[in-house]
C-alpha cells in the first residue's frame, strides 16, 4: 500500500501495538472491575477497536500480538490494579488518556499538512470528544487529585530533604548514631513543618473561596467560586505521612548499621526511580527524561550537603 511506504516502519509499529496494548487492557480490566466500570470500559473498547482497525488499514500492518515489553508491562499493570483495586483502576485510565492525548498532539503538531497529520486529527476528535470525556467522567467520582498531588510532594520531599540531611551529616560528624540521632530529628520537624505549610495554605485558601462565596450572595451575583472540597486537617495528614515515608528510605540504612552514606544514596536513588516511574505513567512525561531530572537533583543535594558537612568540620573543627 503507497501510504505504508510513505511513514517511518518503527513509527507505524509503535502507533499499531500502542492501541494494540491499550485495547488488551480495557478488556484485561473488564475482568477484573466492579459493573458498574463495565460500561465505560465497553465503551473504551468499541472506541480502540476502531483505532486499531484504522491504523491497521491506514499503515497496510496486519499485527495482532503484543511484543514482550508490552506484554510485561499490562502484566505488572493488571497486578498492581488486582493488588490496589479500584483507585489504581481508574489511575491507569487516567493515565492511558494522558499519554494517548499527549503523544497524538505531538505527532499531529509534527504532521501537519500531511497525510498522517490528516489522519491523527481524526483519532484526536476522537478522543477529545469521546474517549477522554468517558474516563474523565469515571475517574472524577473516584479519584481526588489533591491527595494524589499531596502523597507524592510529600514523598519526594522528605527522600530528598532527609538525603541531603543525612550526607551532611556524614561529612560533619562521621558518626553514624549521630547521624541517625540529627536525621531523625530533622525527618520529624520537617514532617511537621510540611503538614502546618500543607494546612495553613489550604486553610486561607479556603477561607478567601468561603468569604467570596458569600460576597456573591449578598451582592444577588452568580457564584463562579467553586466550593473546596480538601479538608486542610485531611491534608496536612497526607503530606506529613508521606514526607515521614520519604524520609525513612534514606535513614533505613543508617538504621541498619550503615557508617557512611553510601546505602542511603543508593535506597534513595532506587527509591527516585520507582516515584519518577510512577509519575511519569500518571503525568504522561517521559520516563527516563524524569527518572534522569530526580537523579541529577539528588545528586546536586547529596554533593552539596556533604561539601557543607565537610566544610563545617574543616571549619569550625567539629570532631565526634
Amino acid at each position: 500500500m503507497a501510504i505504508a511506504s510513505q511513514h517511518d516502519p518503527k513509527l507505524a509499529q509503535q502507533l499499531v501495538l500502542d492501541e494494540l496494548f491499550d485495547l488488551s487492557l480495557y478488556k484485561a480490566l473488564r475482568s477484573v472491575t466492579q459493573p458498574d466500570v463495565h460500561h465505560t470500559l465497553d465503551e473504551l473498547i468499541k472506541v480502540e477497536t476502531g483505532h486499531l482497525a484504522f491504523w491497521q488499514k491506514f499503515f497496510d500492518l496486519k499485527l495482532n500480538e503484543l511484543n514482550f515489553g508490552r506484554k510485561v508491562k499490562l502484566s505488572f499493570m493488571m497486578l498492581v490494579c488486582r493488588i490496589f483495586g479500584s483507585t489504581a483502576v481508574h489511575l491507569v485510565l487516567e493515565a492511558i488518556e494522558v499519554h494517548g492525548v499527549r503523544k497524538y498532539l505531538a505527532l499531529w503538531r509534527e504532521y501537519q499538512g500531511k497525510a498522517l497529520g490528516e489522519a491523527l486529527r481524526g483519532i484526536l476528535l476522537d478522543e477529545f470528544k469521546h474517549e477522554d470525556v468517558l474516563v474523565t467522567e469515571l475517574t472524577k467520582r473516584r479519584i481526588n487529585p489533591e491527595r494524589i498531588r499531596n502523597i507524592f510532594l510529600g514523598l519526594n520531599d522528605g527522600l530528598v530533604e532527609i538525603l541531603g540531611a543525612v550526607s551532611g551529616f556524614f561529612g560533619a560528624f562521621g558518626s553514624a548514631s549521630l547521624v541517625l540521632i540529627a536525621a531523625l530529628t530533622t525527618a520529624a520537624a520537617g514532617a511537621l513543618s510540611m503538614a502546618a505549610g500543607s494546612f495553613l495554605a489550604l486553610n486561607s485558601e479556603k477561607e478567601v473561596k468561603t468569604t467570596e462565596i458569600a460576597r456573591k450572595i449578598f451582592l444577588g451575583e452568580e457564584s463562579d467560586v467553586t466550593p473546596m472540597e480538601e479538608s486542610p486537617l485531611g491534608s496536612a495528614v497526607v503530606v506529613g505521612i508521606a514526607y515521614t515515608a520519604g524520609a525513612v528510605v534514606p535513614v533505613l540504612p543508617v538504621l541498619l548499621g550503615a557508617t557512611d552514606a553510601l546505602f542511603s544514596v543508593l535506597t534513595a536513588g532506587l527509591m527516585v526511580i520507582v516515584v519518577s516511574t510512577v509519575l511519569s505513567f500518571l503525568s504522561g512525561m517521559d520516563v527516563k527524561r524524569r527518572i534522569a531530572l530526580n537523579l541529577v537533583i539528588i545528586t546536586v543535594a547529596v554533593s552539596v550537603s556533604f561539601a557543607i558537612g565537610l566544610a563545617a568540620k574543616e571549619i569550625w573543627g567539629i570532631a565526634v
